[in-house]
């Protein structure tokens, strides 16, 4: 039996919501990254680009957010488990990491080739 409420659309919105919502409000890197989608995405709707360029760019951008949302869950379960030093939480927490990283390597080699590509 799953310790989980019966799905209910508006009632699973909140909780996202709530999440975002905690997220903005203590984790720094979460803001950092939410700065810059917010200062990228009309610098985005402003480029000439194909509309097609514009979507990779879009989600190649939302995708270090995301990320960022699933390191910090990641983090929280660990440090919930365990505030002391354990070789497993601390490979959990790298690896959570390594979803930002890798993230943030796919924005920039998707903005990067698109904007090279629209320029040269």
């Amino acid at each position: 039996m799953r310790n989980q409420p019966k799905y209910h659309f508006f009632k699973n919105t909140t909780y996202a919501l709530k999440g975002l919502k905690d997220m903005i409000a203590n984790e720094t890197s979460f803001k950092i990254e939410l700065g810059l989608v917010v200062i990228l995405l009309p610098v985005l709707y402003l480029l000439p680009l194909d509309l097609l360029y514009k979507l990779v760019m879009f989600i190649a951008l939302m995708g270090i957010p995301m990320a960022e949302a699933i390191n910090s869950a990641i983090e929280r379960v660990t440090d919930l488990v365990t505030l002391e030093y354990h070789e497993m939480a601390g490979r959990a927490k790298d690896a959570g990491s390594s979803v930002v990283f890798l993230s943030i390597v796919i924005f920039v080699v998707v903005w990067g080739f698109s904007l090279i590509h629209f320029y040269m």
